[in-house]
């Protein structure tokens, strides 16, 4: 993992040398102010001392720290744009990969946790990044240069005072390992506070329709309290890390008091020299407290490195090494055998075996949780097959790139995602480069236009998060608008009007109807009004086809599924033979199936 993480300082590693030079610079003048103290005592002592020495000595004093004045500018400045830098390019690459994950890693991980990873972890890093090597060399740089200088002013009382530095660190080593478990346990509690906040926002209108606040309230405190405890224990750790190693470091002064006045009436050291090792021994004890405190930063920053590489090791979707584009598409689909269970869980499909022509039209149908809406997001290889394959104009989805793959089939679902933009730059998400002319064409045959052009900013009006400034008939004809202006050769509507009020539906309707004009389409239909026109109809009942055939076909199966569902769906015909149907799914369990 360090390898990983040292790799993300290459594209700044002139910046990075300046900044470890400076810092160094700035440690090394540290050591002169003691340096000159002593002079100046024994100057004084000696009788040496004139006006002239104490102003040059002041001088040159003054003279390195307006440079320190500038490097610790520079050290701060630059140091920490090489921290941002470092967490832009691991951001940058977290949102690359994750846009590669497939849909099980959504299953698996809420947003609010992932967003989490994103950025309060990722700042924790870049944290690490820039005040890491530069802690590390500054301590290390100004404890050898202190020891070297107080070496030389008395050895013996440098060693009983080293004596002490190894105590200082099996405290340190004996709580690291306490510090490390609570603080990452403190920031999946966290995370977990993050996902229940983009819940309830996101949820806040219904929220209010059914006024549970409270029950909302509730939840969210759960984990509130949790994220309490673990910075209980987190800071439970870290106080007894830091007292332990305060109550050390507080020996030192101890130490010298007592040896340093008896060194001293002994007559092996010099007052002067007393005085500089006094003042000199805060240079030894300062780079092993800047360790100290940076022990809690190493522990955030090294927690939040280890779980943005968790996300990082999730195993993308990967196309055959010897992929093909799918071009030209005619759009015949075949389901052979295909069997398909999520991870952990029960087979959800159980041999499914399909045939779609070229311009046909498929509607799956039966009891919610058979399997229809699964069957869909296997052709365009959202889930792997578990067993069996499904073959486009006879050619594998396996053998094929995902991209040249999906960018050939259309998706309109029930619960339409519109992003945070303008109407245009929603339309536009079927297809980046389009022109004005093609997006209003799109528009238009969505029956949408009249509308859009009936605003103030037409398509320039922003609909909000999700699109929220919009009815559902809207949101569902703007998706559909989407897919025209992609123009995919083969087409799948999840239930694509069952939301929808009868008025709203037949405009939804013959937009569809027109959308679907020359594509295979897979259509998944809890309403009977929509599965009559069908070429072909498959029942899915239980992962597995219980019927398949066109409407009459299964009419004509006395006692069969569909011509049972069919029935019970019919209520009081009208005198011109139109039928009133009502949800199939309630039909296949009043039936039993």
């Amino acid at each position: 993992m360090l390898k990983r993480f040292i790799a993300y300082y290459k594209p700044h590693r002139l910046m990075l040398t300046l900044d470890m030079l400076a810092s160094l610079i700035v440690a090394l003048v540290g050591m002169v102010y003691p340096i000159i103290t002593e002079r100046m005592l024994a100057d004084f002592l000696s009788g040496n001392q004139t006006v002239k020495k104490i102003v040059v000595a002041s001088l040159i004093v003054l003279a390195l720290y307006l440079v320190r004045l500038f490097l610790r500018y520079f050290v701060q400045y630059y140091g920490h744009l090489i921290g941002v830098g470092m967490q832009a390019q691991m951001r940058r690459d977290l949102f690359a990969h994750i846009q590669k994950l497939p849909f099980s890693f959504y299953d698996e991980n809420e947003t609010g946790k992932i967003m989490t990873r994103m950025t309060s972890d990722l700042f924790e890093v870049s944290e690490l990044a820039h005040h890491g090597p530069e802690n590390l060399l500054v301590s290390i740089a100004t404890f050898i240069c202190a020891f070297i200088y107080l070496w030389s002013l008395d050895w013996a009382l440098t060693l009983i005072i080293f004596i002490c530095v190894p105590i200082l660190i099996i405290i340190a080593v004996y709580f690291r390992k306490k510090m490390r478990e609570a603080f990452t346990e403190r920031r999946t509690s966290n995370a977990t506070i993050n996902a229940s906040l983009e819940s309830s926002i996101s949820g806040i209108r219904v929220t209010k329709a059914y006024t549970n606040s409270d029950k909302e309230t509730e939840k969210f405190e759960i984990g509130n309290r949790a994220f309490v405890n673990a910075c209980k224990k987190a800071y439970d750790a870290m106080g007894k890390f830091f007292a332990g190693t305060s109550f050390i470091t507080d020996i030192f002064n101890v130490i010298i008091l007592i040896a340093g006045g008896l060194f001293i009436n002994a007559g092996r050291i010099t007052i002067p020299e007393y005085s500089a090792f006094f003042v000199s021994i805060n240079l030894f004890i300062s780079p092993i407290n800047t360790l100290i405190g940076f022990m809690e930063q190493y522990q955030n920053g090294v927690s939040g490195f280890e779980r943005f590489v968790q996300i990082m090791d999730c195993e993308p979707e990967r196309d055959a090494p010897d992929a093909i584009e799918l071009t030209d598409v005619e759009g015949k689909i075949e389901f052979k055998d295909v069997q398909f269970s999520y991870e952990a869980s029960a087979e959800v499909l159980h041999g499914i075996s399909l045939t779609v022509e070229k311009g046909q039209k498929l509607a799956l149908v039966g009891p919610s949780g058979g399997g229809k809406t699964t069957i869909c997001h296997l052709l365009p290889r959202f889930y792997p097959i578990t067993e069996g394959d499904i073959l486009i104009d006879g050619k594998s989805i396996n053998s094929l790139t995902m991209e040249s793959l999906r960018r050939s089939i259309g998706i309109v679902q029930q619960d339409v995602f519109l992003f945070n933009g303008s109407i245009k730059e929603n339309i536009l998400y079927g297809k980046l480069d389009a022109t004005d002319d093609e997006v209003i064409a799109a528009a238009k045959n969505a029956n949408i236009h009249d509308w859009i052009t009936s605003l103030e900013k037409g398509y320039d009006t922003e609909i909000g998060e999700r699109g929220v400034k919009l009815s559902g008939g809207q949101k569902q004809r703007l998706s559909i608008a989407r897919v025209f202006l992609k123009d995919p050769a083969i087409l799948i509507l999840d239930e694509a009007t069952s939301a929808l009020d009868n008025t709203t539906e037949i405009l939804i309707q013959q937009a569809l109807d027109e959308l679907c004009r020359g594509r295979t389409t897979i259509v998944v239909a809890h309403r009977l009004s929509t599965v009559r026109g069908a070429d072909k109809i498959a029942v899915i009942s239980g992962g597995s086809i219980a019927e398949e055939g066109s409407h009459e076909e299964l009419m004509a199966i006395e006692g069969g599924i569909y011509q049972s569902l069919y029935r019970l769906g019919v209520r009081n015909p009208d005198t011109d033979g139109t039928l009133s149907e009502i949800d199939v799914g309630e039909l296949s369990k009043k039936a039993g199936f």
